[in-house]
């Protein structure tokens, strides 16, 4: 990490500070604050808007949780956030997620998602729904710009909540993974998913 973590509990300098941090653990809750939290606190306020978009887009969205963790995998995967890979790899694949998935995910960082073939993507489970959502996450990762075939192939298979809530999932994790790599937050930077203890 480049700085140093805030201190763990944390020691709020104010009241409002103090609620900050309860609304933190309450969304983290029952496990502990995680690095990336005590990397915010050092900006509370900043830490209170992450925590309310990111648990809204975590919990509070409608698209399924195997297509949802698929997205972030590969956000991680493209943009070498191995910590966000270590976290949301095991989620994937407590969704559904196989291996041969998982290797698709996190391979072609590079080249893209394209050349995949239809019997590798059936082989590794991956049906429509999940590879319309991986193309999309993959495209706007990797180009920002997504092509109209990739856009109408989502669309195709969700509703336009759904092309919303997608959308906003990679912008998300995007945000963090840029903003994990950039302070190596947990210390993963350049260790790679098998470093991680994910797939």
């Amino acid at each position: 990490m480049r700085l140093p973590y805030t201190a763990n509990p944390p020691t709020p300098a104010s009241e409002d500070e103090a609620a900050i941090v309860s609304r933190i653990q309450a969304r983290r809750a029952p496990r502990p604050l995680q690095p990336l939290d005590l990397t915010l606190l050092h900006a509370p306020a900043v830490a209170d808007g992450w925590n309310g978009f990111l648990g809204a887009v975590r919990t509070r969205t409608s698209l399924d949780a195997a297509s949802r963790e698929l997205a972030v995998c590969r956000v991680a995967a493209v943009n070498a956030a191995w910590y966000e890979w270590a976290h949301h790899a095991p989620l994937a694949t407590s969704a559904g997620a196989s291996d041969a998935a998982m290797a698709i995910v996190r391979g072609r960082a590079d080249t893209g998602l394209a050349d995949v073939s239809v019997a590798e993507r059936e082989a590794a489970g991956l049906g429509g729904r999940q590879w319309a959502v991986l193309r999309y996450a993959d495209e706007m990762t990797r180009n920002v710009a997504v092509p109209e075939d990739v856009f109408a192939a989502l669309k195709a298979e969700c509703s336009d909540k759904e092309v919303v809530e997608v959308t906003a999932i990679v912008a998300a994790y995007n945000c963090v993974s840029r903003f994990l790599v950039a302070l190596d937050v947990g210390e993963k930077n350049g260790t790679g998913p098998a470093a991680t203890g994910g797939h």
